[in-house]
C-alpha cells in the first residue's frame, strides 16, 4: 500500500508576497537566477494509486492557473490544503478546469477550521446549482474535514498539527515524505509523528518552513529550520515558503549538503 513511489512536483516556494516583490528592486527580487523566482507554497505530489496514476494538489494558491501551466499539471485528482491564509486559498477557482477535465467533482480536504473559511470565502462553489443562478461554470466540490489520518486512492495522509504564529495549521506525511511548510513551532507530539515507529519511523525527505536568516513571529528562521532538521534525521531537507532576505546559492552556500533550498519546478521522488 506505500510502496509505490512519489513524485513531488514543486508548483511555489515562496513566501506570501511572492518573490521578487512588489515595489521591491533588491539584489534578489532583481535576480536573474530562475530558482529567485519564488511563486506561493504549492505541491503535487502524483503516485498509483487504486489503478490508476493520481495527482494530489496541495494548496491552491493565486498562481495556480500559471504554475499548473508551467508544471504540465494536467489531470488532479483531489486537493489538500495546510491552512485557509489567502496565498494558500485564493486559486481555489481555477479548480473548476479540473472538474471539465474529470468530468467529476473534486474530492477537497482540510481541517474544520480551514474548511468553514474556504466554504465561506468561495460559498458559490459548495451551494447547490439551483441556488446560484448563472455559475454553471465553477468548481465542483466535494468537502472531507480532516480528523486524523485519512486514505487517498490507496495512500494515508498523515495529518501533522503545527503552529503558524496564534493559528494551528497542518503538515502531511506520506509514507518517507513529510510537507511542513507555514510554520513557526512543531510541538513533540507532532515531531515523534515524524520519527517514531508507531507512525512509519524516520521521514526520508522533509520539506520545511525556511523563510529567512532572521527570527519571525509565525515562520521558522534557517536557523530553526537546521535544528529541527538535525533533530528529525531525515535523509534530505528542504527549505520552502522562502522570502527575498538571500538568494538561493548564497542560502545553500551556508547550508549542509543534505539540506537544499527548494525551487519552483523541481522534481522531488521518494
Amino acid at each position: 500500500m506505500q510502496t509505490s513511489p512519489l513524485t513531488i512536483t514543486i508548483l511555489g516556494s515562496g513566501t506570501s508576497t511572492g518573490v521578487p516583490m512588489i515595489g521591491c528592486h533588491c539584489p534578489v527580487c532583481s535576480s536573474d537566477d530562475p530558482r529567485d523566482k519564488r511563486s506561493r507554497c504549492s505541491i503535487v505530489v502524483a503516485y498509483h494509486g487504486q489503478g490508476a496514476d493520481r495527482q494530489i494538489l496541495v494548496d491552491t494558491t493565486p498562481e495556480l492557473r500559471i504554475q499548473a501551466l508551467a508544471n504540465r499539471i494536467d489531470r488532479i485528482d483531489s486537493v489538500v490544503f495546510t491552512h485557509a491564509h489567502a496565498d494558500h486559498i485564493f486559486g481555489l477557482d481555477d479548480l473548476r478546469r479540473y472538474n471539465a477535465i474529470n468530468h467529476a467533482p473534486l474530492p477537497l480536504y482540510a481541517d474544520a477550521a480551514a474548511l468553514n473559511i474556504i466554504q465561506r470565502a468561495f460559498a458559490y462553489a459548495f451551494e447547490p446549482h439551483e441556488k446560484v443562478p448563472g455559475a454553471l461554470y465553477r468548481p465542483e466540490l466535494i468537502p472531507h474535514p480532516i480528523a486524523g489520518p485519512f486514505d487517498l486512492f490507496g495512500k494515508k495522509w498523515i495529518p501533522i498539527p503545527m503552529i503558524h504564529g496564534r493559528l494551528s495549521v497542518l503538515g502531511f506525511r506520506i509514507g518517507g515524505f513529510a510537507y511542513c511548510t507555514d510554520c513557526n513551532e512543531i510541538p513533540p507530539s507532532s515531531r515523534a509523528m515524524l520519527t517514531s515507529p508507531e507512525w512509519g519511523g524516520p521521514i526520508d525527505t522533509l520539506i520545511i518552513d525556511g523563510l529567512r536568516p532572521t527570527p519571525h513571529p509565525t515562520h521558522l528562521s534557517f536557523e530553526q529550520s537546521v535544528a529541527l532538521i538535525e533533530e528529525l534525521h531525515p535523509r534530505r531537507a528542504f527549505f520552502t515558503h522562502v522570502a527575498h532576505n538571500m538568494t538561493h546559492a548564497d542560502i545553500e552556500r551556508d547550508l549542509p549538503p543534505h539540506i537544499r533550498v527548494l525551487h519552483d519546478g523541481l522534481i522531488l521522488t521518494v
